[in-house]
């Protein structure tokens, strides 16, 4: 059963949850290996490369996210840039990490907003709930990436996962 993303903002908090039709051990390692992030990261129509993904407590994550759907308008070639900084793993539990928009040489953006950000994967039978925590600096920001699509963007890779992980569950 596909459940849609829950969505609650408290002040400079924004916090999202998904239930994922996989285990749990499948759903983290969907999250924190390289190789699999690359197969499903990113909103449909974009192609995520990682040129760094060394998933450490103070590793980094740098990537790419590129448009190669014609029919997006607009879009269609835009680069996106992140960089996470990993704080704290407790595989196959949680992790923490920074986030920010960054350029391809991975210096952080000083004009959009960061956070501070905790995923939690929770085992319900043969499924996993996973909450996704952002803190970031101010309301302002959590309403900027709000404005900017964030929400519909993960969304649409969250439906990209779902795909990717029955592709691994059906037997």
């Amino acid at each position: 059963m596909q459940e849609k993303l829950k969505t609650k903002v408290e002040g400079s908090v924004l916090q999202m949850e998904w239930t994922f039709d996989a285990p749990r051990e499948l759903v983290f390692a969907a999250f924190t290996e390289k190789e699999h992030l690359e197969a499903w990261w990113g909103p449909e129509g974009w192609q995520t490369e990682i040129t760094t993904f060394d998933f450490v407590e103070g590793g980094i994550w740098h990537y790419c996210m590129r448009c190669k759907d014609p029919a997006q308008g607009d879009f269609y070639g835009m680069e996106s840039w992140g960089k996470a900084i990993f704080r704290q793993i407790d595989a196959p539990q949680s992790y923490a990490h920074a986030d920010y928009f960054s350029d391809a040489s991975g210096t952080i953006s000083e004009e959009l907003p960061g956070s501070e950000n905790v995923t939690t994967f929770e085992s319900i039978g043969d499924r996993t709930r996973v909450v996704f925590r952002s803190d970031f600096k101010t309301e302002e920001a959590v309403k900027q990436v709000l404005e900017m699509g964030m929400k519909e963007g993960f969304t649409s890779q969250l439906h990209r996962l779902d795909q990717w992980l029955l592709q691994r569950t059906v037997s």
